[in-house]
């Protein structure tokens, strides 16, 4: 197993002023999108090598890899980078709840900003 990260993947990171990578989590299956975390080269290393997903924690600032501690661990199914380098996209097959809260994905605990709905036929309209 490789000691540091593909210089070929590591130079296409475009990281943040703390070294770090938005990484999307995603069910693979479902296209549910379950959380962000946040990767360096080495948590992104392990991540590609081991099958399981490891991530940074900002706030610990140690490495975890998810489901260790709570059993709700995350297998890796495909990791993509998006065009610009800045953003990962790890899909999983996640083994319980995704969020912190015991919630299957964080993005229902935020809850709905109210945004308001847009319609693909207003753009018809905005063009004339």
């Amino acid at each position: 197993m490789p000691e540091v990260l593909d210089p070929t993947i590591s130079a296409r990171l475009k990281r943040d002023d703390a070294g770090l990578v938005a990484a999307v989590v995603q069910q693979h299956d479902t296209g549910e999108v379950l959380m962000v975390g946040w990767m360096d080269d080495e948590a992104l290393r392990r991540t590609l090598t081991q099958g399981r997903v490891t991530f940074w924690s900002r706030s610990r600032e140690e490495y975890w890899r998810k489901g260790d501690t709570s059993g709700h661990a995350q297998y890796v199914k495909a990791v993509s980078i998006d065009c610009d380098g800045d953003a990962l996209l790890v899909q999983v097959d996640q083994v319980g709840a995704a969020c912190h809260t015991g919630a299957r994905t964080c993005f229902v605990a935020g809850g709905d900003l109210g945004a308001v709905v847009g319609d693909r036929n207003q753009h018809d309209e905005e063009i004339r």
